[in-house]
């Protein structure tokens, strides 16, 4: 009576042993279902048999008596009457619906896409989410199947990597430079969810959350913005050079081996000279002013006033001439 007690089941019931477990499958090794016998299923979890190989019945949280009305499909299949009071043989698999959170996602290389700042750009971005399983039957037939335990590290790597394609997919359609991406992370993270929910429910899940942690750029990208933003800070190139020799005063006169006065004149002029470089490498080219016009050429001298006029002819001629040139008379 011992032996033959084991072979029948008269309590189906399954309480999870450790996080991160989606589907168990009952053992039903060498074991038959006894027909009235019970099956709990609590909340947080479903149950479904499966005979020859195909899904039956489906049960929600709640106690159950397995019998032909409680597993219509079962009967259907397995051609019972209602009368049938015998064993039965089937498999039945656990699925926990319970949230799985805290699953990280991230970029494992930056993202390359055109930014309207800065043309090519390379991003990265990590984050977290929360799934459930939401139709047993559709993760069974394609997740889970016959397997024993089916765990969630078991479906990380493929979640992952869609997160990651859709991600990509978004950076490179959304036309917004990368300022305005790492300034609307709720945004970006609510257009995620949406975009991303199909991909997870055609696997029989619910993508419940989704959160974009950080949107960033690599190392030495973040450095070269870094001083961007800082020479937009600084403002007055001419202010902050003087603030900054002024500053270095007390550093110089606190060296020993800056030569006192000295020390300070040649730290004070070199900085001097380095903030006047910088101020005139951002100034602006100052127009070329226009050439001026070619002075004309003077004027023709004036007659010399000394003159005088001949005897004979009356022509003007110089005064201390003895002969005229045009008419050659003496002069007086």
């Amino acid at each position: 009576m011992s032996f033959f007690s084991k072979q029948f089941i008269d309590v189906i019931q399954w309480t999870e042993p450790e996080d991160g477990i989606l589907a168990y499958r009952y053992p039903m090794e060498d074991m038959e279902i006894q027909n009235g016998g019970k099956l709990t299923v609590r909340d947080s979890q479903m149950a479904i048999f499966v005979n020859e190989g195909r899904i039956a019945d489906v049960f929600g949280p709640g106690l159950y008596t397995l019998n032909t009305q409680t597993l219509p499909i079962l009967t259907y299949l397995m051609n019972w009457d209602k009368a049938f009071k015998s064993p039965f043989k089937s498999d039945v698999y656990y699925f926990a619906t319970r949230l799985q959170t805290n699953q990280r996602w991230g970029t494992p290389t930056p993202i390359t896409v055109r930014d309207k700042d800065f043309g090519m750009v390379r991003m990265r971005a990590f984050g977290i989410y929360s799934y459930r399983v939401s139709d047993p039957r559709l993760f069974y037939q394609k997740v889970s199947g016959t397997r024993d335990t089916y765990r969630v590290a078991d479906l990380d790597g493929q979640l992952r990597n869609t997160i990651i394609g859709r991600m990509t997919a978004l950076f490179a359609n959304s036309g917004l430079p990368f300022l305005d991406l790492a300034a609307n992370q709720t945004e970006l993270s609510t257009r995620m969810q949406h975009d991303t929910q199909p991909v997870f429910a055609d696997l029989g899940l619910a993508l419940d959350s989704f959160m974009v942690e950080n949107v960033s750029l690599p190392d030495e990208l973040q450095k070269l913005l870094d001083q961007r933003i800082g020479m937009n800070m600084v403002g007055d190139l001419n202010k902050y050079t003087q603030f900054q020799a002024a500053q270095a005063i007390p550093i110089a006169a606190a060296n020993e081996g800056g030569g006192g006065a000295a020390g300070i004149g040649v730290g004070l002029g070199a900085g001097m000279a380095l903030g006047q470089t910088m101020v005139n490498a951002m100034r602006p080219p100052t127009p070329e002013a226009p050439q001026p016009a070619p002075a004309a050429p003077p004027p023709p001298a004036a007659p010399s006033v000394e003159t005088k006029f001949c005897v004979n002819c009356g022509k003007p001629i110089p005064r201390p001439a003895k002969f005229c040139p045009e008419c050659g008379s003496p002069q007086q």
